[in-house]
């Protein structure tokens, strides 16, 4: 059963072993490197399968390490990445995804502040919902001061955080969210702009069905907070305006629906959702974490250029292997404090995604910003999801449904699962470029790319792979890489392939409304939300923006997030490749036989 995946491990690229390097493989004591990435991903399934014995008897672990580990090393499928760092080891926190709940006084706020250091000491990222404090200049009755409201706190989480590195190996990570109607909303909105703040946060304005009503009818809404209560009205279309000028200055704030994630909430009685994990694809309540996984669309897909077919049988079975892969990581993860571990093993939240979308796209002879590519994107993410209830169902009925189930959505419909959610779209930046594909469900950023000072300062450079498998070497296609190596795309191009120029479309040549209604259409499969960033080029206008997140709410994303190409001093992906091209590994590794531009 073991052999189901379709191929061992591919050979790892330098760039991904470069990072395995950096972030992912075991030290000593040293920080000497005492592991290669095939023997990680055997520490991974062995730490993973372990959860069988809870369950079952050894010869099951066995098994279940076997099925693990050949996924895993086929590069079918990977976990997020404290699992891949962490599984197996003495801290053995293996979650990404966290939300901590912050109250109106100093003792839980700094509550929050020690209890955020030590998730991110472990290798976790945190979310916040500021909203519960009071606002700058209401009193302080302990002192008789003034409070310094949300922002000035933000800055001190901010600080500890640039202090603190994820489980010694990753750059901390954190949002922030505050609602609409909060006194200080613009502060908070504006607080990024000058580009020099809160480098460590990523930024999202809570806004409710009404607030989108108020703006689109030209109405006002009260601002109120937890002390004062009513503090006045002020114009919606002010507000929201705002919140798209900042954004088309800095790329922040985002937006999250209220409304439309608290009406997917699968345990409304358990709390209302206030907040999510740092890249908005998890909605969690109050101290939950989630573990994340992803699916290598391209693996699943017929290796041929432009004519390739996905394998939905292989797809179905990696599918029902990855929940069980991540409700075993439930079961044997190290939480860092005791109510997570309680609010996560109440729920049993897990996030099963894809990654590599618009290579499966190109493969599959489909333009990104097409209404094939929406079809395709439906029928897919509807089969993952069905597959996945299908999993988490017979979990359900081998190991019992998650504790909350009687007080959850599912419980008057009879549906017995073993997880609150199953679903989720995560962004994959890295574990994208180990498994090398594109990441999430993102176009491709460029067929040629630099990743400017990542890993202690270094660059990585990209050679997008199935644009270069599909070059071939001859001289004709040697100007096409040209031409990608100095622009990052085929923009301009004289000569070449009309439909491969439509396939091979890079995120700055999508138009704005189709980022979104891709957004859209995974979402309307996926329980948890999609994190996605609709990319603009430099003269993109603030309407534009205010377009964007109009349509991302009209259309039921959870959440919706910008970035203006050229926006921020420090861009970390660069078009184009700045080296020789010939010089590439993926070029040098190209089949004459290709299809040629």
């Amino acid at each position: 059963m073991a052999g189901r995946h379709h191929k061992p491990a591919t050979p790892w690229s330098e760039n991904a072993l470069h990072v395995l390097r950096a972030r992912y493989l075991r030290r000593n004591a040293s920080g000497g490197v005492i592991e290669n990435p095939e023997q990680m991903l055997e520490r991974v399934a062995r730490a993973v399968s372990a959860a069988e014995l809870i369950y079952g008897p050894a010869s099951a672990a066995q098994f279940w390490e076997q099925r693990f580990h050949a996924m895993l090393a086929s590069l079918d499928f990977l976990p997020n990445s404290p699992t891949l760092m962490n599984a197996g080891l003495h801290r053995g926190q293996l979650s990404a995804c966290f939300v901590l709940p912050i109250e109106d006084n100093l003792q839980s706020i700094f509550q929050a502040l020690s209890n955020m250091a030590t998730i991110q000491s472990s290798g976790g990222g945190t979310g916040f919902s500021f909203s519960r404090l009071r606002s700058q200049g209401q009193p302080l009755r302990s002192t008789g001061g003034m409070s310094s409201g949300p922002v000035s706190f933000m800055k001190i989480f901010d600080s500890a955080t640039e202090n603190i590195r994820l489980g010694g190996r990753r750059r901390g990570a954190n949002m922030a969210v505050l609602r609409a109607d909060h006194p200080d909303i613009l502060e908070f909105i504006d607080c990024k702009r000058a580009g020099t703040a809160l480098s460590n946060f990523n930024l999202s304005v809570a806004v409710t069905d009404a607030f989108m009503s108020a703006v689109a009818e030209g109405h006002s809404v009260r601002l109120s907070d937890s002390l004062a209560g009513v503090t006045g009205r002020v114009s919606a279309r002010k507000i929201f305006t705002r919140i798209c000028e900042a954004a088309w200055a800095s790329g922040d704030p985002g937006l999250i629906f209220l409304d439309t994630i608290q009406r997917a909430n699968p345990t409304p009685d358990d709390g209302v959702i206030e907040s999510t994990n740092p890249c908005g694809e998890v909605p969690l309540l109050a101290w939950e974490s989630c573990n994340l996984g992803s699916l290598n669309l391209t693996h699943f897909m017929s290796s041929r250029p432009t004519r390739g077919q996905l394998d939905w049988e292989r797809l179905r079975q990696t599918v029902h292997d990855a929940v069980r892969f991540l409700d075993d990581v439930i079961s044997v993860n190290r939480y860092p404090l005791p109510e997570v571990q309680y609010a996560t093993e109440q729920r049993r939240k897990i996030g099963l995604g894809v990654m590599g979308f618009a290579e499966a796209c190109i493969l599959s002879g489909i333009a990104y910003d097409s209404n094939a590519a929406l079809s395709f994107a439906d029928k897919l993410m509807r089969f993952i999801e069905r597959e996945a209830q299908h999993a988490s169902a017979a979990l359900a009925k081998e190991r019992g449904t998650f504790p909350a189930w009687e007080r959850s959505r599912y419980a008057p419909a009879g549906l017995k699962l073993r997880n609150a959610t199953l679903t989720s779209v995560a962004p994959t930046g890295t574990i994208s470029l180990i498994a090398g594909t594109s990441p999430g469900i993102e176009p491709l950023f460029g067929l040629a790319y630099r990743r400017v000072g990542v890993l202690e300062g270094q660059n990585l450079v990209e050679l997008n792979p199935v644009f270069a498998r599909t070059l071939g070497a001859d001289a004709p296609s040697r100007k096409v890489l040209e031409h990608v190596t100095e622009t990052g795309s085929l923009a301009g191009m004289r000569g070449g392939s009309a439909e491969l120029q439509r396939l091979f479309v890079t995120a700055l040549q999508v138009a704005p409304e189709w980022h979104v209604r891709v957004q859209a259409a995974f979402q309307k499969h996926v329980d948890n939300a999609v994190s996605k960033t609709v990319n603009l080029p430099s003269d993109a206008s603030v309407d534009q923006v205010s377009r964007v997140y109009r349509l991302a709410h009209q259309l039921g994303c959870k959440g919706i997030t910008i970035f203006r190409q050229g926006s921020r001093e420090n861009q970390v992906m660069q078009l184009g490749a700045e080296e020789q091209p010939y010089e590439h590994e993926y070029f040098t590794r190209c089949d004459p036989g290709a299809c040629k531009l």
